[in-house]
């Protein structure tokens, strides 16, 4: 039996090919069909983590609506054996490496944006608190996107990412995800992956 391992993106990045309905909640449904009709059949299983669980039911208002624990039901919901698994040093170097990496060119961004600031509020000493801040507020919402690309992009950066990196070892099972830090590292790892489009196109297929 497969076992395909989902993150939370799948069910609300509906520009990466998936699918599956034009809103989540038709994604949550057509997979809590498939869900149990191909684990019946014995063809597959579908897995979440504990904190992809809890980061997917996040996203709605409403966490006792019937469709929720419908699906919920459908899946496994499991945490991966961290005691158990071991990996190459060289994948801590690597991780290690880009982390420091990533510093660097968050401090390079942070002091761009300075020196930007510095300029735009030179001879503007008479401000009032809420004209400060119309005319920084610019600056600052491009530092912060800024500092997410260089830090963020490409990267892990929850332990939900690396849950479901772990669980697809363990399990030998293929993970699911449109997030390139996730892909990226699961590949480090060595873990079996299916893009979003082509595990759409699976579920879609006639039985």
């Amino acid at each position: 039996m497969d076992s395909y391992i989902l993150d939370t993106n799948l069910f609300f990045n509906m520009e990466e090919g998936l699918n599956l309905g034009d809103k989540t909640d038709a994604v949550v449904i057509f997979l809590t069909k498939k869900a149990k009709e191909l684990k019946k059949s014995g063809q597959a299983q579908f897995y979440m983590t504990p904190r992809i669980v809890e980061e997917f039911l996040s996203f709605f208002e409403n966490k006792e609506q019937p469709f929720l624990k419908d699906f919920l039901s459908g899946i496994i919901i499991q945490s991966p054996n961290v005691g158990s698994l071991s990996f190459s040093a060289q994948i801590f170097y690597q991780l290690v490496d880009d982390i420091r990496a990533r510093s660097y060119r968050g401090l390079r961004v942070g002091e761009e944006e300075i020196q930007k600031a510095g300029h735009l509020m030179q001879g503007k000493t008479d401000l009032s608190k809420k004209d400060f801040e119309i005319s920084i507020g610019e600056v600052v919402k491009k530092f912060r996107d800024r500092y997410r690309q260089a830090t963020r992009f490409g990267f892990l950066d929850s332990l939900a990412d690396l849950d479901i990196i772990m669980l697809s070892q363990e399990l030998g099972g293929t993970l699911v995800s449109t997030d390139e830090g996730v892909l990226h590292w699961g590949r480090i790892f060595g873990v079996k992956e299916m893009p979003a489009s082509v595990f759409g196109q699976l579920l879609r297929r006639p039985e």
